[in-house]
């Protein structure tokens, strides 16, 4: 157990360090990004993984040994944590957070209702927001006192792929247990949207 609790926050650190692109930076053009829908899918698609990730979870958690089940609050509670710090910078408003995880960590039925929470805001949030916003730049400073600037585009984009990494780490968890992972890839997204739409459209009899 000692060298997990040394191995994690050592884990996510690295996971959370800004590689630097200042060179592609310098020759790539900033052209305005796309917007409204693919914003939508993709925060579509988190919310979507993310339940499904706690469903399995919630259901083979005594399955896990207590190592991985650390581990996997632990991973949880990451992908949590940086959801609520990007959600305060995008609301303009401070946040308590020394680093980009919990100081102690949640119980799982804590980190799912907490997970569903927040990313029915993100959800609400990207619907809501005017097209010409996604744009806009916003100033914050890392847990790590690093000063940044991100398009709000760009905000939504990163919670989005930060999400789908981690959950891909608790995917590794759930198989190294024997435990078949859950649903994590845009074409199962839309699969199930598009199966979703079929059996909400009306049906037309014929007279």
């Amino acid at each position: 157990m000692r060298a997990i609790t040394r191995i994690m926050p050592m884990a996510i650190e690295l996971a959370t360090e800004k590689p630097d692109f200042s060179v592609a930076a310098s020759v790539v053009e900033r052209r305005p990004l796309m917007i409204c829908q693919p914003y939508s899918q993709l925060v579509g698609m988190k919310r979507w993984a993310d339940l499904s990730l706690y469903a399995v979870v919630t259901q083979n958690f005594d399955r896990l040994a207590n190592e991985d089940a650390v581990i996997m609050l632990r991973i949880l509670d990451h992908i949590h944590v940086v959801d609520r710090i990007f959600r305060h910078h995008l609301q303009g408003l401070p946040h308590t957070f020394q680093a980009p995880r919990s100081e102690k960590v949640p119980e799982l039925q804590s980190l799912a209702n907490g997970a569903r929470e927040v990313d029915d805001w993100y959800a609400s949030y990207v619907g809501n927001l005017p097209h010409s916003d996604f744009d806009q730049s916003v100033d914050f400073v890392f847990t790590n006192g690093k000063p940044m600037r991100m398009r709000r585009g760009e905000i939504i984009l990163h919670v989005c792929l930060h999400g789908a990494y981690h959950r891909g780490n608790a995917g590794l968890v759930l198989q190294k247990n024997g435990i078949a992972p859950h649903d994590d890839r845009l074409t199962d997204f839309l699969e199930t949207v598009a199966q979703s739409a079929s059996s909400t459209r009306p049906s037309i009899s014929s007279s």
